[in-house]
Formats: structure tokens, C-alpha cells, sequence
């Protein structure tokens, strides 16, 4: 095996909040999919942290501001940071927004070992930020050491050679990211990296398969590739000419996504992903442009078409200075693109799919995919949406629509949220959800309409369903599940009571009583 690669990881705290122009020292959570992904220093102090759903996060902190996640902001915003980093080394990898990394051995030797470099980062990013939040230097031997060590640096945290493995013993086994992996973990008494690292090799492949085994080597300080990695050969880069060069950010990003499925279709025939890509684009003016991105789960179409627009939103108009935000239909000021060029810097075996019954994806799903991408480029990223499992107590909370361009629209899988929801209607879900409530009646069998008290006691078995001027018998009943949602909040509290019904001439609806009024809300067949 080969030997880890000396890493420098600089990271910015609280990213997401700084990117969307809030201090630190104000309450703020950044949340998605209805969980808490970054909370500013003043948030923190409220017990805010990653991770929690939106109600606690709510319920912790009253006067929380609460915003949504937008990558493309965070990308844009980290620009500047990058740029300041050119200088330093070309070979800059962005894994994610607020925080990049490179390979630190020969800028070290160059400016005179590891604490001069890290010294010069630190410097150079604090002055791209102005002051805006944090900053934190890791190097240590492999690009997962030394991101833990930027995570725990006050502000530069240095790992000698080799010693991976002694500051990577003490750590908690959350630390490597997988939730799966790490309860079972957990559950097992197995606390730390270093006890996980300890395990025999062959049982943790038995019980956890080649994932567990990987997150066995990080944890033990062995971050090197897997030996199936390998350099791209150079024509398996795909580019796109513009004449007359293209001024537009919109007409780029269509060809983009373009190219990025070519580059798809060309791994996916000899089984491998891109891990890594090169996004170059070259000038009117003959300059020239480079970024890398990298992902260690793999970049799909999507992810390469929205790392290209974010390198076009924030990268440099020309050698003077740097460029600001355009609008997904403006212009930017400077000279346009003559060519995009996307070339992968590092790939991996495919990962298993499922195939279709006859082998190979579903025709369907194929022609599916290419529809939405025409249409997102032609409409704007949000013209196409599918559905993805949000979760909730609600029958209409727990489908939600999201645009097809952030998901591989062939690899749809709509798993069941196994979270526990407190008041969650039991399977199976209402076949039908109704644009509009049907405004209803349901009474027991004196004639008098069916009550709940505040502790989901019902008055009387209901008897009778009454909707659209008819009435029917109610043969079969189950419920209330109540909830109050919101309680916090005077004017956005909901107290609602469900019960499944069925009537006699085979209506099964689900009935909500709220303020004393009932309603019909989802059918099913």
C-alpha cells in the first residue's frame, strides 16, 4: 500500500451562517430536510447544535433565526478564500464549501516546513474573510487525519509523521461520519477510533463489508487510496467550444451538464466514477482557469454541473481582481468563455446499482433522466421536481417535492423515514392527498358530534359520516392520534385530532378534527 499523502486541510467555522451574511454573534441556524446543519457561536450557547430537528432547535433558542441551506450561496461566498490560496499551490482541492485542502509536502519544503505553511494559510484565509468567522489549519499524513485535526486546531493543529494513529486513538468513533456504522459501534461498547482500529480486520469485513473496512483503515491512521484508484487517461476529458464566446452563466451551465453526462456515460461503460474533476475554463483574453473539486462518495451529474456554476459565480474576471455573483440568466462583466473543459483527476469502482429485472437501468428511468435535463436547462433548475422523503407526523408533511436537478433521477429510492414521530399515522399511508379539505361531519350515534378532550379522550364512538350533503354509516374506526405542533409559538400552535374511517358504502378516508371543526383530508382506495 501506498503511503498517506501529507495533507493540509483549512476550514472556516460556521460557514454556512457566514456565507449568508449573518454574524456569528447572532442567533442563526442554517437547516435542511427540517435538521439543524450549522449554528452560529451565539446559537451554540443555546444549546443549538448540528443535527437537531428544527422544533427543539426552536424550543431551545426564541428568538432563533432560522434560514434555509443554499450550496450555491456557500460556494460563492468561498471564492475569495480559494483565490487567496493560488498563490500557495495550484493543485487546490474544494470539498465542500468552507473548506479546501492540498497536498502540503512540497509547498512545506518550498517555505520551510509544516508550521511556516500552516502559519502562512491561516493568515492568508483570515484576511479573505476580514474578520467574518474563524479559521482552522490542520496537516497531518492523509486528507481524513488531517481534517480532524483542523476540526480540533486552536487555530493550527500539526500531526508529526506518522502519528496518525496515537491522535486518532483517543477520538469518538462519530468522527467518521457514518451514522449506520457508528451506532452499531456504540451499541457494542466500542467508543473510539483507536478501540475500532484495534478490531481483527476479517470480522469487520464479515460484519461490515468493504464500507467498514475503510472506515477501519481511517481510523487507524491509513488513508491511503484504494489500489483500484487511478489517474484518468487525458482523453477521457470532455470540452465544450463557445463562438462567439459565451458572456451568459446560464448558457455555460446547460453545456455543462451536458459534458457532465458524456463524462458519465464514458466511466460508466468501463465501471468507474469520477471522485475528483478539473472544471478549466479559458478566456477571450487567452486566460485560463482551473478549479478542482473532489467528493469522496462520488461526483454524479448533477454534483459536476452544480460545482461548474458555482466555479463560474465566484471565479476571477480577469488577473486584476475577483469576480462577484450573475444571476442564472445575467451577464458578467469581463471577457466570455471560448471553452469549458471537464476533465476527471481521480476515479474509483463504480458503486453497486441495482439493475433492472431484464438487466441494465429501465429504459423509462434513462429517457426520464435526459428529459429533466433538457428541461432544466432550458427552464432554470427548479422547472423539474420529484419527490423525496422529508418525514413528519402529517399525511401531507412526509413527501416533499425537490428539483431534479440535485438528485440522480435514475437512482430514485423513496426509503420510508424510520425516525420516531411522535403522533405519526401507522402504515399504510393515504393513497390520496386532497388539494383542499372536504369539510365534514362525523357524529356518534345519539346525533351529536363526536369531541376530544385535551388529553385524546373521545366523547363517543363516531357513527355516522356526513360530507357533501351525504351521510353514511361508520363500520369500522381507528384513532385519534393527536398532536400539537408548534406550542411554543402563540399564533402558529396547532392542536389536531385524526381518525381513520371506513363507511358502509366503502368510503376509508382520514378525518381531522381541528377547533372543533371536522375535516376530510386523504382517501384511501
Amino acid at each position: 500500500m501506498s503511503a498517506p499523502v501529507r495533507t493540509l486541510v483549512a476550514r472556516c467555522d460556521h460557514w454556512p451562517v457566514v456565507a449568508l451574511g449573518h454574524p456569528i454573534t447572532e442567533p442563526v441556524a442554517v437547516v435542511a430536510t427540517g435538521r439543524v446543519v450549522a449554528a452560529s457561536v451565539a446559537a451554540r450557547s443555546h444549546g443549538v447544535v448540528p443535527g437537531l430537528r428544527l422544533p427543539t432547535a426552536a424550543a431551545r433558542c426564541v428568538d432563533l433565526a432560522v434560514r434555509e441551506r443554499d450550496l450555491a450561496i456557500e460556494a460563492r461566498a468561498f471564492a475569495p478564500v480559494v483565490a487567496a490560496l493560488n498563490d500557495v499551490t495550484p493543485a487546490l482541492e474544494v470539498s465542500r464549501p468552507g473548506m479546501c485542502s492540498f497536498a502540503a509536502r512540497g509547498p512545506s519544503r518550498y517555505l520551510g516546513g509544516d508550521e511556516v505553511l500552516a502559519e502562512i494559510v491561516l493568515e492568508r484565509v483570515k484576511q479573505a474573510l476580514e474578520g467574518r468567522t474563524g479559521v482552522r489549519v490542520g496537516i497531518a499524513d492523509g486528507p481524513f487525519t488531517a481534517e480532524l485535526a483542523a476540526e480540533l486546531a486552536d487555530p493550527v493543529r500539526i500531526v508529526e509523521p506518522a502519528g496518525s494513529a496515537a491522535f486518532l486513538a483517543p477520538l469518538p468513533v462519530r468522527l467518521l461520519g457514518l451514522p449506520e456504522l457508528t451506532d452499531v459501534l456504540a451499541r457494542l461498547g466500542i467508543g473510539t477510533l483507536g478501540a475500532f482500529a484495534a478490531l481483527p480486520g476479517a470480522d469487520v469485513m464479515t460484519r461490515f463489508g468493504p464500507e467498514g473496512r475503510r472506515a477501519q483503515c481511517l481510523a487507524a491512521g491509513a488513508d491511503e487510496r484504494p489500489l483500484a484508484l487511478r489517474a484518468p487517461p487525458a482523453d477521457w476529458s470532455v470540452s465544450a467550444e463557445f463562438d462567439p464566446p459565451a458572456d451568459r452563466l446560464d448558457r455555460v451551465a446547460f453545456c455543462a451538464r451536458a459534458l457532465a453526462e458524456e463524462l458519465h456515460r464514458r466511466l460508466e461503460a468501463v465501471g468507474m466514477s469520477c471522485v475528483g474533476v478539473a472544471v478549466e475554463v479559458e478566456t477571450g483574453e487567452g486566460e485560463s482557469f482551473v478549479r478542482l473539486w473532489r467528493h469522496e462518495g462520488g461526483l454524479s451529474t448533477a454534483d459536476i454541473a452544480d460545482r461548474v456554476r458555482w466555479f463560474l459565480d465566484g471565479r476571477p474576471t480577469g488577473s486584476g481582481g475577483s469576480g462577484g455573483p450573475a444571476g442564472s440568466s445575467g451577464s458578467r462583466s469581463g471577457t466570455g468563455i471560448t471553452r469549458l473543459r471537464l476533465t476527471p483527476d481521480e476515479l474509483a469502482p463504480v458503486r453497486v446499482r441495482q439493475l433492472g429485472f431484464w438487466g441494465g437501468e429501465a429504459e423509462a428511468d434513462e429517457r426520464a433522466a435526459r428529459i429533466a435535463a433538457r428541461l432544466c436547462g432550458r427552464w432554470g433548475a427548479d422547472a423539474v421536481q420529484v419527490p423525496a422523503w422529508g418525514g413528519g407526523r402529517q399525511a401531507d408533511e412526509q413527501i416533499t417535492l425537490v428539483p431534479a436537478a440535485t438528485v440522480d433521477v435514475r437512482d430514485r429510492r423513496l426509503a420510508g423515514d424510520d425516525r420516531p414521530w411522535p403522533g405519526r399515522l401507522p402504515a399504510p399511508s393515504p393513497a390520496r392527498l386532497l388539494p383542499a379539505p372536504w369539510p365534514a361531519e362525523v357524529q356518534d350515534a345519539s346525533g351529536a358530534t363526536v369531541r376530544v378532550d385535551g388529553r385524546g379522550s373521545v366523547s363517543a364512538p363516531p357513527a355516522r359520516l356526513a360530507v357533501g350533503g351525504r351521510s353514511s354509516a361508520v363500520v369500522a374506526w381507528a384513532g385519534p392520534w393527536p398532536t400539537e405542533e408548534r406550542w411554543w409559538d402563540r399564533r402558529a400552535r396547532r392542536r389536531r385530532a385524526r381518525f381513520q374511517l371506513l363507511t358502509g358504502d366503502g368510503l376509508g378516508c382520514l378525518a381531522v378534527l381541528e377547533r372543533g371543526r371536522w375535516q376530510l383530508t386523504a382517501l384511501w382506495d
